[in-house]
C-alpha cells in the first residue's frame, strides 16, 4: 500500500507525459539487468561514465538486445578512478550528452523489472540525474540479485557468514567470470547470477 501511495506521487511529478511509459505494469518474465561505471562511489559528488544493461526473457539472456553507452563527464576522470574502471578521458571524447543518455537508456528499460548487482548505488546514480530532468525517480520494480543468492544461501547455513562479493558468487555458481569488468560485461555476467539463481533450489 505504502509503495502503490508513493508511486502515485512519483508519478504525478512527472514533467514531461512522453515518458509517461516508465509506469506502464511490467512485462511478465522479462527484466533489465544493468550496471553503471562511475567516477566514484558517493552519488552526491560521482558521475557516470557509462552504462551498460541487457534484456532476460522467459529465462534467457537475449545479448541481441543489450544497451551500452559512454557518458561525457563535466570534469577530468583522475587517475585513481581510471585504474578502477579503465575508462580514460579520451575514451570519452565521443561520449554522449547526459540527457541524450539518460533518454535513451529510459527508452531501453521502459517499466521492466531492473536486476543488478548492489543495485541501490547504480538506481541513486540514475535517480540522482533524472530527479532534475524529469522530476521522478526510477519506478521500476527492482530486484537485488546479492539478496537472492543470500535468501538461497542462508536457508541451508542459517549461523554462517556469506560472501556476497560479486567474484565469490560467480565462482559458487559455477559461472565463468569475464576478464574485463565494465559496465556491458558486468550486466552479462549479473543476468547469468540470476537466471541461475532463479533456476535452482540449493547452492
Amino acid at each position: 500500500m505504502f509503495n502503490k501511495i508513493l508511486r502515485h506521487f512519483n508519478k504525478k511529478n512527472l514533467k514531461d507525459e512522453k515518458y509517461s511509459f516508465l509506469f506502464d505494469k511490467p512485462s511478465e518474465n522479462e527484466y533489465i539487468v544493468y550496471d553503471t561505471e562511475t567516477t566514484g562511489l558517493n552519488p552526491k559528488i560521482d558521475e557516470i561514465l557509462s552504462i551498460g544493461a541487457v534484456k532476460i526473457k522467459d529465462n534467457k539472456i537475449i545479448t541481441s538486445e543489450k544497451f551500452e553507452i559512454f557518458v561525457k563527464p563535466t570534469k577530468e576522470i583522475n587517475e585513481e578512478s581510471i585504474k578502477i574502471h579503465q575508462i580514460r578521458n579520451i575514451d570519452l571524447q565521443n561520449g554522449s550528452e547526459l540527457n541524450e543518455a539518460l533518454d535513451k537508456f529510459l527508452h531501453f528499460i521502459g517499466s521492466h523489472t531492473l536486476v543488478g548487482y548492489y543495485l541501490e548505488f547504480d538506481v541513486n546514480m540514475i535517480n540522482k540525474y533524472l530527479k532534475p530532468y524529469l522530476g521522478i525517480k526510477l519506478p521500476n520494480k527492482q530486484i537485488e540479485v546479492s539478496g537472492v543468492y543470500h535468501d538461497k544461501k542462508i536457508k541451508f547455513i542459517p549461523d554462517g557468514h556469506i560472501d556476497l562479493r560479486f567474484d565469490t558468487i560467480m565462482n559458487d555458481l559455477g559461472l565463468p567470470i569475464f576478464g574485463k569488468h565494465d559496465a556491458i560485461n558486468d550486466a552479462i555476467m549479473t543476468a547469468m547470477m540470476y537466471v541461475k539463481l532463479k533456476n535452482i533450489t540449493k547452492i
